[in-house]
Order: C-alpha cells, then sequence, then structure tokens
C-alpha cells in the first residue's frame, strides 16, 4: 500500500469529493455563499477562490492517495481570506495562526492514521512560513440531525483533539482548537519511521512530494 500527500492546485482539486468540490461554506460568506448555489454552480466560486489564494498567499490545501485513490483532504489559509470564520461564535481566530478549514478522510480508509499525516503535512509548509499555529473550529456535535447548519462541512472536535489540538476557546458546539506548529513537528519523526516500516525502502521524502499520481480518480461523495 502506498500513500502519497500532495498540495492542492486547480488540477488536484477535481480529486475532492464531490459535494467537498461543489461547497463554498468556507470560502464566501454566508450570503454570498447562499447566492452561489442558488445561481447553480458554486464550484467555479471555488474554484476562483483557490485560484486566488494560490496565487496570492500560496498552498491552501493537502490531498493524501492511497494506491492512487484520492483518500483525504485538509485546506487551511489566513482568517482574512476565510469570510465564514468570523461567523462563528469563538472567533476570531489567533493573529499568529493560519485556520485549518475542514479536514475529511474517505470512510473507507479512515483509521489508518491519515488524518495525522494531512496535519503533519500542513504543519510543515506553514513552518516554512513562518506561522506558528494552526487553529480550528470543531464540531462538538457533529452528525447530530437536530443542527445541520455547517452540513458537516465543520470537522469533529474530536478529530481535531486526536491529531494533537487543545481547546482554547470552549463552545457546547462549535469550540476553537489550536495546535501550536513545534508540537506537530515534534513527532515527525515518529510518523517518518512509521511510515518507512509501512513502505519499505520508500522514503517518507519521496512520499510527501507534491506531484500528482497519474492513476488518481475522483471519488464520489
Amino acid at each position: 500500500m502506498s500513500r502519497r500527500l500532495v498540495s492542492l492546485t486547480l488540477d488536484t482539486l477535481e480529486d475532492l469529493p464531490r459535494p467537498c468540490r461543489q461547497c463554498v461554506f468556507w470560502e464566501l460568506d454566508p450570503v454570498s455563499a447562499d447566492r452561489a448555489c442558488a445561481a447553480g454552480d458554486p464550484g467555479l466560486e471555488k474554484e476562483a477562490w483557490v485560484s486566488q489564494t494560490l496565487l496570492e498567499w500560496g498552498s491552501c490545501g493537502k490531498l493524501v492517495y492511497v494506491d492512487g485513490m484520492p483518500a483525504g483532504f485538509v485546506m487551511f489559509a489566513p482568517p482574512a481570506y476565510v469570510p465564514r470564520s468570523m461567523a462563528f461564535p469563538t472567533s476570531p481566530v489567533s493573529a499568529d495562526a493560519a485556520l485549518l478549514m475542514t479536514a475529511h478522510v474517505v470512510p473507507s480508509f479512515a483509521g489508518g492514521g491519515l488524518g495525522r499525516m494531512l496535519v503533519q503535512g500542513v504543519a510543515r509548509d506553514l513552518t516554512k512560513r513562518g506561522i506558528k499555529a494552526i487553529e480550528a473550529f470543531g464540531d462538538a456535535k457533529f452528525g447530530d440531525v437536530d443542527d445541520l447548519t455547517s452540513g458537516g462541512c465543520v470537522a469533529p472536535a474530536d478529530y481535531f483533539l486526536s491529531v494533537g489540538f487543545k481547546t482554547v476557546r470552549p463552545h457546547p458546539r462549535y469550540p476553537r482548537l489550536r495546535l501550536e506548529l513545534r508540537t506537530a513537528l515534534s513527532w515527525k519523526s515518529d510518523v517518518e519511521y512509521a511510515l518507512e516500516k509501512l513502505l519499505g525502502s520508500m522514503s517518507p521524502e519521496t512520499l510527501l512530494r507534491p506531484v500528482r499520481p497519474a492513476t488518481a480518480t475522483t471519488t464520489p461523495g
């Protein structure tokens, strides 16, 4: 089994699960998002957001492939690029942090450490840019059928806690969590050792090159 972590580009954007590819929950403010959905093609707005963020700020997402199949992704950006971030009761995001907007692992690949691998990839990327921390709004009641306002776009708070985040502002529904990048990088060697053990002679450096596999296909959401 091979794993490959790549950066989000306009090409790899097509490998997001279909509902996520068409979702602008984070990229637009609530009114603009509703307007884009009513217009019938929010995917164009998402593509425009990714294009602008790549040009002005740089990499804003990571995807992980398992045996050439898209298995999970994360998206992140400075809070100023994420209008929805101001709509949360635990906002704003700290000035020294980037916002991890959303994270998703395809259910058939869950439990294999891909979530931690994705966060490590984000930590490496942001550390090179001089950013000190990642923050995220978690959903403490993810999957609650009585409240579908986020449409599953806010990742479970338990996920963030499981990969090293700590709660910095509690809330019964949407706590804000934080991961110091030096903490994420402190378990770098453990993750790389596990990858080496799993994949034998394939080095982590090779696996983490931002190259899209030719065999990647889009998984339906």
